[in-house]
């Protein structure tokens, strides 16, 4: 069973808590290929009625047609959702019209009382959800700590946007048990819990079972052998085959293979791929 719940983050949800009063409006990210895995029930108890606003991240990694379909789920249930990737120019002004959007009547009701001032927003989110860089986008610099390791940001920093945001980030957070043990292999293959935790022989062959489902040619396209009627541990073995990964005695190294495999699923190299859908 997959758990990991550092020390530091049970201290970020205290402080979470003790800011979240600060706040205005709440922006979680979560990761467009798995948006159920990377959301946090903890964070949901902590912001209770709060303006919130979803950002599904990464979206040029999960496949579009399936992130469209998240979208509409989410405006189903109520809820601002965003599509989001750093990369592209469009992002960030999508982005704050959204959390406008969701502070309209916080600024309906300060314009009644003669204020004006910035809507301060949390920034919040697991580990390796890409956070800091959604506020990079935003900041039009780098002012937010961004890093491939999850964990990276531990502490708050208050970051003004203009004259219209003040931006919170926070450290990621995660819940102290994973007990459904699919959004934890989910969490596991995106990147969102360290590697030291995981037994990366069975995230490989979860991976490749997802991999199959979602986007059966994926794994064909690139690594040019038919992958079709494998069973997960034969798509390993056929890596291992196709790359030439050896040990001594023609033995083929299957545990080069299967750090292959999440290697080029999490870098995009596999194409666009969505493990998680809301007709699941």
């Amino acid at each position: 069973m997959i758990q990991w719940y550092p020390g530091h983050m049970a201290k970020a949800r205290r402080e979470i808590t003790e800011t979240l009063r600060l706040t205005d409006v709440a922006v979680e990210v979560l990761d467009a290929r798995a948006p159920l895995a990377t959301e946090n029930p903890d964070l949901n108890k902590l912001l209770g009625n709060k303006p919130r606003v979803v950002v599904l991240n990464k979206e040029d990694r999960a496949d579009a047609a399936v992130t469209k379909r998240w979208l509409a789920w989410y405006t189903e249930k109520g809820a601002q959702a965003v599509p989001f990737c750093a990369l592209r120019s469009n992002s960030a002004a999508s982005l704050i019209r959204g959390i406008e959007r969701a502070a309209a009547p916080v600024v309906e009701k300060w314009a009644a009382k003669g204020v004006n001032k910035p809507i301060r927003v949390m920034i919040a989110g697991i580990p390796n959800v890409g956070k800091s860089s959604v506020i990079n986008c935003l900041a039009g610099n780098a002012r937010a700590k961004v890093g491939a390791t999850p964990g990276v940001t531990r502490g708050k920093q208050w970051i003004r946007i203009g004259s219209r945001l003040e931006l919170l980030d926070t450290p990621g957070i995660l819940w102290p048990k994973l007990e459904d043990q699919d959004a934890a292999m989910c969490l596991a293959a995106i990147n969102a819990i360290r590697d030291e935790v995981l037994d990366e022989w069975a995230l490989s062959i979860d991976l490749a079972q997802r991999i199959n489902r979602c986007s059966p040619k994926a794994l064909e396209k690139r690594f040019e052998v038919p992958f079709s009627g494998l069973s997960p541990e034969g798509c390993i073995e056929a890596i291992a085959k196709r790359r030439g990964f050896l040990l001594r005695g023609g033995v083929y190294d299957l545990e080069r293979a299967a750090s292959l495999l999440i290697d080029e699923f999490r870098s995009g190299k596999l194409g666009r791929m969505s493990l998680q859908s809301p007709e699941a």
